[in-house]
């Protein structure tokens, strides 16, 4: 069983940046990092291929947000820059043992336990 524990969450204000980590006990392939807002359902924000070769991201971050991956470390990141008020949430990531290319958090095998992130107006 794969463990994922990210860091890097926080406070930050409105325009900021924060760098998010996910750090994997073992080898996985897709990787995701989701986000779930008080009262909303959680949603895909970006996903990236084992070799890094696709990336994928929702509409709400693309040109914002940056995902990638460093293999060697067993290690996801996701890069969020110019933040808005509506980014906040708890982010999670999300490891694929098989190489499944999908946004259905219900094919993902292992889970971190989230990170709070909160971008102040």
């Amino acid at each position: 069983q794969v463990q994922l524990v990210e860091s890097g969450g926080g406070l930050v204000q409105a325009g900021g940046s924060l760098r998010l980590s996910c750090a994997a006990s073992g080898r996985t392939f897709t990787m995701a990092w989701f986000r779930q807002a008080p009262g909303k359902e959680r949603e895909i924000v970006a996903r990236i291929s084992w070799r890094g070769d696709m990336t994928a991201y929702a509409d709400s971050v693309k040109d914002r947000f940056t995902i990638s991956r460093d293999n060697a470390k067993n290690t996801v990141y996701l890069q969020m820059n110019s933040l808005k008020p509506e980014d906040t949430a708890v982010y999670y990531c999300a490891g694929d043992k098989s190489g499944t290319w999908t946004r259905n958090g219900n094919l993902y095998d292992y889970w971190g336990q989230g990170t709070q992130v909160t971008v102040s107006s």
